[in-house]
């Protein structure tokens, strides 16, 4: 049997500067609270609530004067002005792209462009992005929300737009959807793209294209509410009959996978390295 690993699998740079300076937080603070998961992976988050880390959902949950980590898919601009106001210390841990993210949405709405944020609606780094478009803007996660998203753009005071994208978007539906709003779009309307997708998402999509091509059986490993992981198992699915999306070893049917004799593994950014080195052992 041959097995592949993907060399772009597991943490990215963003989540591994998470994971670390949270871990190194904790051995100062016997307690630190966490706005929102870190991360989108269950184990990671489970050692770390172990050690001290407490998830809250919002600000008034906070009953004392903790330090507060900001996690790696960001908060909404009117959060941090919640967090001045009550004197709560901030522990940004958001990816620095995500942050490079929110600055450019600012600076084209303040230079008059309206912005076609695309990505999925309820994901954390969406939400918070969408806070800086200063409701200059509309999300589009999928080609059939175009049309109304043109519609409420025709009806603002702008000019022009700009579609950007979530940095974990898929490459390939990010083309296909900013192609689809030029097409559609008014020809007077100035329309710039954007592609704010990270280098490592696009590097590990390729990866996991190529990969699940050449194989039998495709093994993607990762949190199953992680959107980057989800989009690994779609790819992969394109181009392989047989593909299992697993969090750890223990959902993995040793029978099931004798079958094969060349095994693909990939998994999404938030999948630490351990985890992955369990699933190829225990093939």
């Amino acid at each position: 049997m041959e097995i592949i690993v993907g060399k772009y699998a597991g943490f990215c740079a963003g989540v591994t500067n998470a994971v670390v300076k949270t871990e190194e937080a904790l051995k100062e603070n016997s307690k630190i609270y966490c706005l929102g998961e870190l991360i989108h992976n269950n184990q990671v988050m489970q050692k770390l609530q172990e050690h001290g880390l407490i998830v809250i959902d919002d600000l008034k949950e906070i009953k004392e004067k903790k330090k507060i980590i900001v996690r790696a898919h960001g908060i909404p601009k009117q959060v941090y002005k919640q967090a001045d106001e009550n004197g709560l210390e901030l522990i940004d841990l958001t990816c620095p792209k995500v942050l490079n993210i929110h600055r450019k949405v600012e600076e084209y709405v303040n230079n008059g462009y309206y912005i076609f944020l695309v990505g999925e609606k309820k994901h954390p780094e969406i939400v918070g992005t969408y806070s800086f478009c200063s409701e200059c803007g509309s999300i589009i996660e999928k080609m059939e929300y175009i049309d109304e998203s043109i519609e409420i753009f025709k009806n603002s005071k702008y000019k022009k737009v700009v579609v950007i994208s979530q940095t974990t978007f898929s490459s390939e539906k990010f083309d296909k959807i900013a192609d689809e709003i030029r097409k559609k779009i008014p020809q007077n309307i100035e329309v710039i793209t954007d592609k704010t997708i990270c280098n490592a998402t696009d590097l590990r999509q390729k990866e996991t294209s190529r990969i699940s091509k050449e194989v039998d059986l495709m093994i993607i490993i990762g949190g199953k509410n992680s959107s980057n992981t989800k989009k690994l198992y779609e790819i992969s699915k394109e181009n392989c009959k047989n593909v299992l999306l697993i969090e750890t070893k223990k959902e993995l049917d040793k029978d099931y996978i004798k079958k094969f004799n060349k095994i693909g593994i990939m998994a999404g950014a938030s999948t630490p390295k351990w985890i992955i080195e369990e699933v190829s052992k225990c093939i």
